[in-house]
């Protein structure tokens, strides 16, 4: 039953959809060819003129809204179809109990911007008339806007239901130990996914009608789990043996062979999940992906040339900074104006950093490699200033123009640390599947300088696993406010 009322959602979903979309265009019309032109009037025409594509038939004329419905009717009965298929394409009516609002959010993005480019070709094949830039660019802006808000308002309609127990379904649970009771536990706790554990089946004669947790009964074993689907309206079946007996898979598989339900296995990988989870397709066969770099593809190609815009002007812009802190080091403290050292980054390749010098030129020569403290008595008189201040990282924005470094990125550590901290703390060293950055997702939320390590750390991965050039561009905003001036900051 809930599998025709799932069909029957799925439809409603892509009816309100191009509803919605139908609505975004025809307000894109409406302000091009109403509301517009009222407000552009004392300032003249010719702005608005210049938004038309080329008519073959004379020069652009700027007539009302009703002059051009029929041929914006037209074009937009090409288009709908179209734009159906997109979205369809993208996944938006795909089951999202347990998924996040970012994916359903990057998916009418890029289903929008199909049916933008399906636009823009009906606006130079179909011949009825002639068709604004303006209309199909508001209508860019409007369309993703106008979706996103009826997605999330039916996404929080929906967790609002099933927290009160209304569409949800019933689920069984297949194992008891570590991995299942793990599962039960999130799936309780996220009530609004829908998914509500009848209890767990298990084979050992032990568990036997057991409560575990307090909360979920063992119903029985394997081979009772067609009764058990009867008895308690089951919808769907989540296996989670865990590794040690992985090997009881198949007569799971062998008892459901003839249920209509969903089956889902939960793979017991916790202990050796590193980064980027992933599942992907080789020739048919299935392939679990449990550390990558999110550096790959149009990715690593947009982020570096963010980084590259970004660096270049950095430079431009504080070029007379620059000579000025050269200036006043070469005054204060004998010595170069920069400081050279070997930093471990991307992949474990060293580079050389580049810094302001903030320590006298033999700072090392007794006390060898350690990190700064407060009143460190090593700093000339303008070395705690530019530290405090972060005003000594600025060079390292070459370091990204050369594609050392990036603008954000967990900060690169010195070799001989590595060394340390690689024993003391577990995945360390996957910090370096990402170009070290100038700032990071540390570095704004106050772990930088003499702090927790392992809070960084977690910080750090943090950043990978999430990676998104958004997420940058979220850092590279909050740097302004929290990344320069840090009490931490030696």
């Amino acid at each position: 039953m809930l599998k025709k009322h799932g069909e029957f959602f799925r439809t409603a979903m892509l009816l309100g959809d191009l509803v919605t979309t139908t609505g975004a265009f025809a307000l894109a019309f409406w302000l091009r060819f109403e509301a517009l032109p009222s407000l552009a009037e004392p300032l003249g025409l010719d702005a608005l003129r210049l938004m038309e594509f080329p008519d073959p038939g004379g020069a652009p004329r700027l007539e009302r809204a009703t002059d051009h419905l029929r041929a914006y009717a037209l074009f937009w009965l090409a288009a709908l179809p179209v734009c159906a298929a997109a979205y369809a394409q993208a996944g938006l009516y795909q089951p999202r109990r347990a998924g996040r609002w970012t994916g359903e959010a990057w998916g009418i993005l890029r289903a929008s911007f199909t049916a933008l480019v399906v636009l823009l070709a009906a606006a130079f094949f179909i011949r009825e008339g002639r068709y604004s830039r303006l209309v199909i660019l508001l209508f860019a802006g409007l369309n993703p806007f106008l979706l996103g808000l009826s997605h999330l308002a039916v996404r929080q309609v929906l967790r609002a239901m099933r927290r009160r127990d209304l569409n949800v379904r019933h689920a069984l649970v297949v194992g008891s130990g570590r991995l299942a009771q793990r599962f039960a536990h999130k799936v309780r706790e996220n009530r609004w996914t829908g998914i509500r554990i009848r209890g767990f089946v298990d084979d050992r004669p032990e568990r036997a009608g057991r409560v575990i947790a307090g909360r979920w009964p063992v119903l029985g074993g394997v081979a009772d789990l067609p009764r058990l689907i009867r008895a308690e309206g089951v919808e769907q079946v989540y296996v989670c043996l865990g590794e040690a007996r992985a090997g009881d898979l198949p007569r799971v598989l062998g008892a459901l062979g003839e249920e209509m339900v969903d089956l889902v296995v939960v793979p017991d990988f916790t202990h050796l999940v590193g980064l980027r989870m992933g599942l992907s397709d080789f020739d048919g066969l299935p392939l679990v992906t449990l550390q990558e770099s999110p550096l790959y593809g149009w990715r690593r190609f947009v982020k570096r040339a963010m980084d590259i815009v970004a660096a270049a002007l950095m430079l431009l812009l504080t070029a007379p900074l620059f000579l000025l802190i050269a200036l006043l080091i070469k005054a204060l403290s004998p010595g170069p104006v920069f400081y050279r050292q070997e930093r471990m980054g991307w992949g474990g390749r060293t580079f050389t950093i580049y810094k302001f010098r903030t320590m006298r030129a033999d700072a090392e020569t007794t006390t060898g490699p350690v990190w700064a403290s407060a009143g460190d008595p090593r700093r000339h008189p303008f070395g705690a200033f530019l530290r405090k201040t972060s005003l000594d990282e600025f060079p390292q924005f070459y370091n990204v123009l050369k594609g050392d470094m990036s603008i954000v990125g967990p900060r690169p550590e010195r070799p001989v640390f590595i060394e340390q901290f690689s024993k003391r703390i577990p995945r360390y060293m996957l910090r370096h599947t990402m170009k070290a950055g100038i700032t990071g997702w540390a570095q704004v939320r106050g772990w930088r300088g003499n702090t927790s390590l392992k809070k960084r750390i977690q910080y750090d991965l943090y950043y990978i696993e999430h990676w998104s050039l958004w997420f940058d561009l979220k850092i590279m905003f909050l740097t302004l406010f929290a990344g320069f001036v840090n009490r931490n900051a030696y």
